[in-house]
């Protein structure tokens, strides 16, 4: 039985609010299916919110930071998130968001795992079970 993909979609309410958690641990292969449903919902959108679950996130392979696909999805996302939650993960996400979002346009905000639903609100939006 194969494991389910570390990179799972969480359908909201709302057209243009993606949901997206990470469970285990990233390979290239799984960035470049990331960056797959990215670019799906950026159809008929100009700009997007996106929230990421990361409690379950076990690392990245580190290779995929060098790659052409990682480079081009990063690009893409800056030019089409509008903002971005991200909820839980491992301690040192917060601080690293909080070092990173002044230096891009993307209005970002990290949440503890108790405060996801602060996340969905402050993003308008609630999941659909």
């Amino acid at each position: 039985m194969d494991a389910p993909p570390p990179f799972r979609r969480i359908d909201t309410d709302k057209g243009d609010v993606f949901a997206f958690e990470i469970a285990g641990h990233f390979t290239q292969a799984d960035i470049e299916n990331a960056y797959g449903l990215l670019d799906a919902a950026y159809e008929g959108h100009d700009k997007i919110d996106i929230l990421l679950r990361a409690s379950g996130y076990d690392g990245f392979d580190w290779s995929a930071l060098f790659d052409p696909t990682t480079f081009k999805g990063k690009m893409k996302a800056l030019q089409r998130i509008r903002r971005y939650a991200l909820v839980g993960g491992p301690v040192w996400m917060g601080p690293m968001i909080g070092l990173f979002a002044p230096l891009t346009s993307i209005e970002t905000r990290h949440f503890s795992d108790a405060d996801e639903t602060k996340a969905w609100e402050w993003l308008g939006a609630k999941p659909v079970e």
